[in-house]
């Protein structure tokens, strides 16, 4: 079941989180998208300590297609240098794994 990641990313505002996750279903880099917030976020940036608030997007992928939507989420971003990371899915229902492997245009029997 390691085929499958889930990408998460963090924008400023609502809106900007709305327009990638947007982007990336419609351009089928992902099956769906959770955009969840706002969250606080507390980080090290350029030397300095910070917090602030955040909106976090819950990307689920085939792995396959993981280049692919860093890449699109690096050219969309708001942000020049934002958090773009993956973790497998190690486990999930099979009808919920076929859907995004067929949303993701990945065939499951690959």
């Amino acid at each position: 079941m390691a085929d499958f990641v889930q990408v998460s990313t963090a924008t400023e505002t609502r809106d900007q989180a709305v327009e990638l996750a947007r982007s990336v279903v419609t351009d089928r880099l992902a099956a769906g998208a959770q955009i969840v917030g706002p969250v606080v976020s507390v980080f090290w940036h350029a030397g300095e300590f910070g917090t602030g608030e955040e909106w976090q997007l819950l990307l689920k992928t085939h792995a396959d297609r993981y280049a692919e939507l860093e890449a699109h989420l690096l050219a969309h971003h708001p942000w020049k240098n934002p958090e773009v990371s993956a973790v497998p899915i190690v486990a999930g229902s099979d009808a919920y794994l076929r859907w995004v492997a067929s949303t993701t245009g990945r065939n499951p029997a690959e």
